[in-house]
Formats: structure tokens, C-alpha cells, sequence
């Protein structure tokens, strides 16, 4: 019988074993990620080596560069640095063979350059952006490597180029065999989970609120504005997806379709819930009644969230069953422009659930028979200011250093200005986490220059072979890439991201190693001081704040409002709403929800003076309607409600049958739906873009 002690004892240790399996599970993943970082960049420098490459550490570093814990962004990204690659090495030469020997003419043009990638960058997003950005530092790296003490090109510079591009795509084709060799991927699951989680959350609101219309009627603006905010969170695991199969590459239109869906549902919802909250008499009960009705069992749950499992078990069957209710809504008979909002609003949000549920059957069955005709490239610029100071910003910060370069004739100068340009380039898009990723990065170099310095000369002199060499890196990646995959806050990965990635150039392992620790110390205070550069360019010429960004997209957007309500030449529906997607899209983390709804209620004002404009000629005359269109244009919101409700009086006493009567029902449901943005936001669509 066990005494007093005993039990205490055994209360006090047996739970420690379930703990550490806890931790072994939870360290499962990244200490997997962690061996692929390392047999990746083993491989790639075994490759180098056996070639007898010059240098065969850009091998190693490239591959170290596109390992990803997730193994859709690790293929999209060496895909897209092939393609910056190319294009870096392909205009240091052209930049070689135009000013062979004017040096002043050179320098200029290469900080050029990086401004021209760095203001492409800031207009790409995701891994186009990181192209962009790679375009303009390979360019100098090339230039680094060949420029002499003092600058200016030679001869060489086109097997240079070739041998630095070699190597650089040696390190992806490494890095992408191990990681496709070794990982399964989960992107696409991950992403039909959240657009399953997102779609049921929304559905399952949507319908509890016209459940519950009437005197129990709660605001849903909380959920939307952070379904938005959601929703948006939504675009980078795309791109993670679409790196994990070429299947769901070529298709990759459905994905954005989706994402675009989302937006749509939100601001059908958006308009229901506006007209509800704003007329609640026993008509309108009636109608979201009515309304509900139509709708099928297996989307709504008035009494709690709906499950995202049923979303992900048949998405064909949920569609079919979304397009049955959008059917039947875009037909029921009514003369109450106010049902017919209801009714079509809500068919609004159910067609974006088709395209969340085309996006999702894409995502679960690579073998359906989905098909979709692949788009061209479409380029929305949603502000060109950040742009142009990123831009700026870049071509000065080269530029600078470049000068320093010349003036002091320092040997190891265009290692400076490499990784200033590194950090610049790669930073800019960042927006305001810009300067704080730099210190961070500036961080990780410095550790990574004092554990380079303790493997290179206390370690490698005793080894000979190059699986002991291999072994020793271990020491290093094994556990900074545990770092870099558990890292949770985005300070502490960038620290282990600069790790990983400068670890390499520091090293700088050949054929034939070289032991002097003067030129170590000397590369290792050039790369330091590059990196210390950035923090200070994104310090003195910072990028636009959250604030002011987000109140330029919101004038931007209510510009584009205005001038869409006298245009005389109509974008179609799909440019509208990209382009307000888009400004969805860029809007900071830090914009407040208020300013997020405001943002589709320009979208949902723009919408209807579309659908107007092509109504109206069939309403018998539009002087009404072009002169609320006028007092839209000049920010007078109070008078286009106005007027929209004499012309909302004088179809309701119209006396036309059949037809036209629906037209001009489903015209007045507009009229409506317009009224009532424009009234709730009225500070915006008047004062400008005020937050």
C-alpha cells in the first residue's frame, strides 16, 4: 500500500512524461523542416563542389533562401527567384555592354535599377514581389563580384553572370528536390479549411440573422468587419497553394475567384443587414422570412455555427444547392422593392459562396473535371505612392553607399552595397514592418557572423572529408531552422531568417577553404555594415504610414466613385469590383473596421450606379437619376438621397405592367440599396476619405 510520500511522489513526476510527449509532438514538424534546411543546402554545395564552381556558397545560400516550413511557398518561391535571376543577370550585362567605360554612368544605373525593382516590387505581391526584388539584387551581386576596388565593369562580366546564375539555380533545383522529396505538402488543405471554416461562418450568421428579424434583431457589423479582415488574411496561403501543384496552378483564376467570392458574400450580407437594421416594419419581417425560406436546409443553422466538415465532404453538392436558392431568389415575384433587395442581396451573397465552393472542389479533387480557361495578367494598382517612395528610397540608399564605395576605395565596399540592397529591395513591400524587420535581420547577421567565425576556425580545420563538413553545418541549421519554423512573433523569425540566409556568404566554404581571418573579418564588417544601412534609409525616408495609407485607398476608392457616377465610358462589373477587392487586399492590418466597411460600401454604390446606368434608359427618362448621379459626383450625399427617392416615388406610381413592372421593382430595390449606404456613410461620401 502505498504511503502518503509515495502518492505525492508519484503525483508530483508522472505527469512530466505526458508533457515531454507533448513537446516532442509539438517540436515534430519543425525539427522535420529543420533537416530538410540542412540536407538542402548540403546538396546544393555537394553539386557546387563537384562542378568547381568559383564559388559554390551562392549554392548553399539559395537553397538555404527558398526553404519554407510549408512546401507550396518553398516551390513558389525558387520557381519566381529562377525568374528574378534570369532577369538580374540578363541586365547587368546589358548594362555592361551599353557604358563598358564610363564607371559614374554605371553605378548610377544599377541604383537605377534597383529603384525600377524596387517600385515593381511594391506593385507585385507575394512571391511576384520577391522576383521583383531579386531581379534587382542579383544584378548586384554579379556587379559585386566584378566591379574591383573602386567600381566600374570589365569584360568578364558575361561568364560571370552565367557562372552566378548557375549557381543560384543549382541551390533552388536542390532545395526543391529534397523538400518535394521529403514533404507531402498541406497547402491546399489548409486552405480549403479556412475558406470551408470562413463560408460556414458566414452562411450560418447570414441565416440566423434573418431568423431572428425583428425586435431580437442584433448588429452583425463586429463579424463582418472581421470576417473582411479574414478574408483578406487569405491571400498569401493561395500562393502557398498554388506552388503545391501545377493542377491547381493553371487554374489558379478559381482561387482568386474565390477570395474574390468572399468579398461578394460580405457585402450581399452587408446590404441585408443595412436594410434591416434601418426598416424594421412587419413587411420587412415578412420578407427576410420569406427569404430564408429559399434558401436550402444545408446552409442555414439559425441555432448555432454550421460545421465547415460539410462544406469540405461535397462541395459539387453544396454549390448545386447554392444555385438552386440563387434561382429561385432572382425570380420571386414581388412588387416591394424592399423584398426584392432582400431577395437579391441575398442572391448576391450565395453566388459568392458558388465561387468559395468551386475553389474548395479545385482544392479537394485534383483528379474532377474542373476547367478554366487560364487569364491573362492583370496588374490593379491600388495606390502608386508607396511605390514611388520605395522606389526613391532604393535608388538613393545604393546610390550612397556607392559613393562611400568610390570615395574611400574600400576593398570589400560591394559587399556592403549588396546586402544593403538586399534588405532594401526585400523590405520595401513590407510597409511599416519594414524597419523593424531590418533591425531584426541586422540582428541575425551579427549572431550569424560570430557562430560562422566558431564552425570556420574551431571547427572545419580539423575535418577532411565532406560528409564531416556536412555534419558541422548540422551544428547550425539543425537548430536554426527549428527556429525559424516555431517562431511565432515576426521579430524573432526575421532574427532566424538573417541567420539562415547570411550564414553561407559568411563561410564562404570552397574547393580550397582559406583560413584568414583578416579577410573574414573584413567580409563579415561589410556585410554588417550593409545590413546596419537599411534600418537607417527606411528610418529617414519611411514608408507612408498605416494611417495615411488607408485613408488614401479610401479617397482613392471614393474618387473612383465619383467619377464612375458622370463617366461617360463604364468599366465593366469585373473591373469594379477587382479593383475594390484589391484596395481591400492592400489595406493595412493596423485600418480600423470602420474603415474596411466603408470600403465596401464604395463598392456597393459603384456597383448599383452601374446597374442603374444600364436599367435606367428603360425607366422612361433619367434626368433624376443623372442629377442624383451629379450631386453623387459633387459630395452631396443628402441631396442624391433625394432625389433618388423622387425617382423612387415616381416608378412606384408608374402604371406599367409585366415586364417593365419588374424592371422597374428590381430598379427601385437598387435605388434603395444605394439610399441607404449613402446614408449611412455619409461622412465618407461627403467630407472625402475621412477615418
Amino acid at each position: 500500500m502505498l504511503t502518503l510520500q509515495s502518492r505525492l511522489r508519484l503525483a508530483i513526476f508522472l505527469p512530466k512524461p505526458l508533457r515531454l510527449s507533448d513537446a516532442l509532438a509539438a517540436a515534430r514538424e519543425p525539427l522535420l523542416f529543420s533537416v530538410r534546411l540542412w540536407a538542402s543546402v548540403c546538396l546544393a554545395l555537394f553539386v557546387a563542389f563537384w562542378l568547381e564552381l568559383e564559388n559554390p556558397f551562392w549554392a548553399g545560400t539559395s537553397a538555404a533562401i527558398v526553404c519554407y516550413p510549408q512546401l507550396g511557398a518553398s516551390l513558389r518561391k525558387g520557381w519566381f527567384r529562377m525568374i528574378g535571376t534570369v532577369i538580374g543577370a540578363t541586365m547587368i550585362v546589358v548594362l555592361t555592354a551599353l557604358f563598358p567605360q564610363d564607371r559614374i554612368a554605371f553605378l548610377v544605373l544599377l541604383a537605377f535599377w534597383g529603384g525600377i525593382c524596387a517600385f515593381v516590387g511594391s506593385l507585385l505581391r507575394n512571391f511576384a514581389s520577391y522576383s521583383a526584388a531579386l531581379a534587382g539584387y542579383t544584378a548586384v551581386i554579379i556587379a559585386a563580384d566584378n566591379l574591383g576596388a573602386t567600381g566600374g565593369p570589365n569584360a568578364d562580366i558575361f561568364l560571370l553572370a552565367v557562372w552566378r546564375a548557375s549557381e543560384i539555380c543549382i541551390g533552388i533545383v536542390c532545395a526543391g528536390i529534397v523538400l518535394a522529396g521529403t514533404d507531402l505538402g498541406g497547402g491546399r488543405r489548409r486552405l480549403a479549411l479556412q475558406f470551408a471554416a470562413l463560408a460556414a461562418e458566414i452562411t450560418s450568421q447570414f441565416t440566423r440573422m434573418l431568423a431572428l428579424a425583428g425586435p431580437q434583431l442584433r448588429d452583425t457589423q463586429t463579424e463582418r468587419r472581421e470576417l473582411v479582415r479574414r478574408a483578406i488574411a487569405l491571400d498569401p496561403m493561395v500562393d502557398q497553394a498554388l506552388g503545391e501543384s501545377s493542377y491547381v496552378h493553371y487554374r489558379s483564376s478559381i482561387l482568386q475567384g474565390a477570395v474574390h467570392g468572399l468579398f461578394r458574400a460580405l457585402d450581399g450580407w452587408r446590404g441585408v443587414a443595412t436594410h434591416l437594421n434601418r426598416s424594421m416594419d412587419v413587411g420587412d419581417r415578412h420578407g427576410a422570412e420569406t427569404v430564408l425560406y429559399c434558401i436550402p436546409p444545408e446552409l442555414s443553422s439559425v441555432r448555432k455555427l454550421a460545421s465547415p466538415a460539410r462544406w469540405l465532404a461535397d462541395p459539387g453538392a453544396m454549390r448545386r444547392a447554392c444555385e438552386d436558392a440563387v434561382r429561385r431568389l432572382l425570380v420571386l415575384p414581388t412588387d416591394k422593392p424592399s423584398l426584392r433587395l432582400l431577395a437579391d442581396e441575398t442572391a448576391k451573397m450565395l453566388v459568392g459562396m458558388m465561387h468559395v465552393l468551386d475553389g474548395l472542389a479545385l482544392l479537394l479533387d485534383s483528379s474532377g473535371k474542373l476547367s478554366a480557361r487560364p487569364r491573362g495578367f492583370e496588374l490593379r494598382v491600388t495606390d502608386w505612392l508607396p511605390a514611388l517612395v520605395n522606389a526613391a528610397r532604393a535608388f538613393v540608399t545604393i546610390g550612397v553607399v556607392e559613393l562611400f564605395w568610390v570615395v574611400t576605395a574600400w576593398p570589400n565596399g560591394a559587399s556592403a552595397i549588396l546586402f544593403a540592397a538586399i534588405l532594401v529591395l526585400l523590405l520595401s513591400p513590407k510597409g511599416d514592418l519594414a524597419f523593424g524587420g531590418s533591425i531584426a535581420f541586422a540582428i541575425g547577421t551579427a549572431v550569424a557572423v560570430i557562430c560562422a567565425a566558431l564552425i570556420k576556425f574551431a571547427v572545419l580545420p580539423s575535418l577532411d572529408t565532406f560528409p564531416a563538413f556536412c555534419l558541422a553545418l548540422a551544428l547550425y541549421f539543425i537548430p536554426i531552422g527549428c527556429g525559424v519554423a516555431s517562431a511565432h512573433r515576426p521579430a524573432v523569425s526575421a532574427v532566424f531568417t538573417a541567420m539562415a540566409f547570411n550564414f553561407m556568404p559568411l563561410l564562404s566554404p570552397t574547393n580550397q577553404m582559406n583560413y584568414n581571418t583578416v579577410q573574414f573579418y573584413n567580409a563579415a564588417l561589410a556585410i554588417v555594415a550593409g545590413c546596419s544601412v537599411a534600418p537607417l534609409a527606411f528610418r529617414l525616408l519611411p514608408v507612408p504610414s498605416p494611417e495615411v495609407r488607408t485613408r488614401r485607398l479610401l479617397a482613392l476608392t471614393l474618387r473612383d466613385v465619383r467619377r464612375l457616377a458622370v463617366a461617360s465610358q463604364l468599366p465593366s462589373l469585373e473591373d469594379w469590383e477587382g479593383l475594390v477587392y484589391g484596395r481591400l487586399a492592400a489595406l493595412p492590418d493596423k485600418a480600423e473596421p470602420l474603415q474596411r466597411s466603408r470600403l465596401l460600401a464604395a463598392l456597393s454604390v459603384g456597383t448599383e450606379i452601374l446597374h442603374l446606368h444600364q436599367i435606367g434608359p428603360r425607366l422612361g427618362g433619367t434626368t433624376d437619376l443623372d442629377a442624383a448621379f451629379e450631386d453623387i459626383a459633387r459630395g452631396n450625399s443628402a441631396f442624391a438621397v433625394v432625389r433618388l427617392r423622387q425617382l423612387d416615388r415616381r416608378l412606384a406610381s408608374s402604371s406599367d405592367t409585366g415586364l417593365e413592372t419588374a424592371i422597374a421593382v428590381r430598379a427601385r430595390s437598387r435605388i434603395l440599396i444605394m439610399s441607404e449606404a449613402l446614408s449611412q456613410n455619409a461622412s465618407y461620401f461627403d467630407a472625402g476619405a475621412g477615418a
